[in-house]
């Protein structure tokens, strides 16, 4: 099968809709909720059976990018609302978001990953969203460099739905990529790494942190620890790891593993041998990390491994070529824009060596221009997401998930003004997608 098609190939029209969200994670709840609220008919198609993306299929478990970086002892002071805040209260209102805990210099919450498929539900049926959840893109429609839908692939067969506008949300760029639009990898190919997130029941949580404090961020003794048994032989590769109480009793979330091949080298999950590779090695790294755990940590000893993620949580994939980028230096020097679409307060995060790396935006946060949603070529799309178009460390804090809330959010209303006047995303003025998405709730 091509990965571009004409508008008239030979295939059943399953529908012709406004707007087509591709991907079912936090970005693409996001846009497609506005963009039906907004009047337009929408199709959300996902790949898995729910929505959530790697906040829940990866169990990325937690609701990072609200709030500033600031000393210990400061309270928590959220600078990220709009979307974020609506699909942050759901979660909360249902019982499936934990206070914020520490996490060095700031503040993060954890979420169940059952409610928050249901909070999106909730939002996508209340908003008059046609959903197809295990339903893949396998080709995009185009005339010329115009998008004008995609190919679909499910159990019942191939088909296509035609939409005047394309939202790719799938983390991937996939559609972008179908259609031979320019992205990168990371730093010259160097991209951060995956991890496999798991959760342990029968945890006494009040002697676990007693122990191990009130930092989700291991102290230099866990790390010590870690670093003794790895010399006898234990597969640990991460001596600094991170540990989350959940919404539930006696349980943690651990973020710890990390995934490389068995020489070493980064593994990018665009290839599914790697991503293969990532699976297994992530599922014998949890059991490792679980016994040091239950060994070593205190009120762990009777604990036990509930799930792991869907899949290895991913991180970092394709890198779109936009018509502007967030850079590096925006980043740290906490770069305003007119433009800007989205804060964000949170750290360069970055997976790529045994140690993450963490820069830390005191007191600060940067925004997001609007123009890194777009691609620099093609008409009628805009992505939405992680692979908006960023410098390698940019992008290790633009990730997280207030943050692609908040670029599904705008999307949406680009999408909205695109479709209303008849203006290519490029000309849509960012700061009406500001000045709409500050009308919205988003603090902007």
């Amino acid at each position: 099968m091509p990965a571009v098609v004409a508008p008239d190939a030979d295939y059943p029209v399953l529908a012709e809709v406004d707007v087509l969200v591709v991907g079912a994670g936090a970005a693409g709840v996001a846009a497609a909720t506005v963009a039906a609220e907004a009047g337009k008919s929408v199709l959300l198609v996902e790949k898995y059976g729910f929505a959530g993306g790697a906040a829940v299929a990866g169990m990325s478990g937690t609701v990072c990018g609200l709030y500033l970086a600031n000393g210990a002892g400061s309270p928590p002071e959220q600078v990220v609302w709009g979307f974020t805040e609506r699909f942050r209260h759901g979660l909360a209102e249902r019982g499936g978001l934990t206070p914020p805990q520490r996490y060095g210099r700031t503040w993060t919450s954890a979420h169940d990953p059952l409610v928050w498929r249901e909070t999106a539900d909730a939002l996508l049926a209340a908003a008059g969203v046609r959903v197809l959840f295990h339903t893949s893109v396998v080709g995009v429609v185009m005339d010329g460099d115009a998008y004008r839908g995609a190919v679909l692939s499910s159990n019942a067969g191939t088909c296509v739905v035609h939409a005047a506008r394309t939202i790719d949300a799938s983390g991937d760029a996939a559609l972008v990529a179908r259609a031979g639009g320019r992205h990168t990898f990371g730093d010259a190919g160097r991209i951060q790494n995956p991890t496999m997130f798991f959760r342990l029941g029968g945890v006494d949580v009040d002697a676990f942190l007693s122990g191990y404090g009130e930092d989700t961020i291991s102290p230099p003794w866990v790390s010590e620890r870690i670093r003794q048994a790895r010399e006898l032989g234990a597969d640990l590769p991460r001596d600094k790891i991170w540990i989350f109480t959940t919404p539930r009793p006696g349980e943690l979330m651990v973020n710890a593993t990390r995934l490389t091949g068995a020489d070493g080298r980064m593994l990018n999950v665009i290839d599914p041998a790697d991503f293969t590779d990532a699976e297994i090695r992530g599922r014998r790294q949890v059991r490792e990390y679980a016994r040091f755990i239950a060994r070593d940590l205190p009120g762990c000893q009777d604990a036990y491994v509930v799930d792991t993620g869907v899949e290895a949580g991913v991180r970092q994939t394709r890198t779109i070529t936009g018509a502007a980028t967030l850079t590096n230096d925006a980043v740290v020097s906490g770069r305003k824009d007119p433009s800007g679409i989205a804060r964000s307060p949170w750290p360069i995060e970055l997976h790529d060596g045994e140690r993450p790396k963490l820069h830390w935006l005191d007191d600060d946060y940067y925004e997001v221009p609007y123009l890194t949603l777009v691609p620099e070529a093609g008409e009628n799309v805009i992505v939405a997401g992680r692979c908006l178009s960023a410098q390698h460390e940019a992008l290790a804090s633009a990730r997280v998930t207030a943050q692609c809330f908040e670029y599904g959010h705008a999307a949406a209303v680009a999408t909205v003004l695109s479709l209303d006047e008849g203006t290519p995303y490029r000309r849509v003025e960012g700061a009406r997608v500001r000045s709409t998405m500050r009308q919205n709730g988003s603090a902007l």
